[in-house]
């Protein structure tokens, strides 16, 4: 079983290196989605790590947005985190700016999961509630082919996520919004005074 820092030393790291509130909760969803993922597809065992790699995804893109993936190593050796993270977190830039290939289920769902984790939460932000709570797969798709709305979230991404995990599209926007809206509440609560 791979090795994951404690979530304090992690989420330090995060800290460290992000201080803006966007990214900030981006990083608390995506890490809450996977661990989400890791007990729904059998996995819970490695649900700290499946949880750490999504907390940690976006380590060096606050400040080296450039060299998105290319700068993580570097950062996460401060952690001393395991090659096996190292390649998670790099791999989910596959095609776009990294050329290490999401290869474990783990690896392509934080590929698939983390484009559209920017899509629900922006679709969520236009409904009365402000939430997902209530949001349906087909109003998230009506969002999906409107190319103007969340412009910065790659459809293209997140279609070729579905199809390296062999989902349809429908499956993969089912599961992250039941993801997120297991842990909407905790995450609004943590940036409780940060946003």
């Amino acid at each position: 079983m791979p090795t994951a820092p404690n979530r304090e030393t992690a989420l330090a790291l995060l800290e460290k290196y992000n201080q803006e509130p966007f990214h900030i909760r981006h990083s608390l969803t995506v890490e809450a989605v996977m661990r989400w993922y890791a007990r729904e597809l059998g996995y819970a065992a490695d649900a700290d790590f499946w949880a750490t790699v999504g907390l940690l995804h976006d380590i060096d893109f606050e400040r080296w947005p450039d060299e998105h993936c290319q700068k993580a190593p570097e950062l996460l050796a401060e952690i001393d985190a395991s090659p096996e993270l190292v390649h998670a977190v790099c791999s989910h830039g596959y095609g776009i700016c990294s050329d290490v290939e999401p290869t474990h289920e783990m690896e392509k769902v934080l590929f698939a999961a983390d484009e559209l984790t920017g899509l629900i939460g922006a679709a969520a932000k236009m409904r009365p509630s402000k939430s997902c709570s209530d949001m349906e797969v087909s109003s998230l798709k009506k969002k999906f082919k409107d190319k103007k709305f969340a412009a910065g979230c790659s459809r293209d991404v997140i279609r070729t996520g579905a199809e390296r995990l062999g989902w349809t599209l429908e499956e993969l926007m089912e599961k992250t919004i039941l993801a997120m809206r297991e842990s909407e509440d905790a995450i609004n609560t943590a940036m409780a005074g940060r946003e």
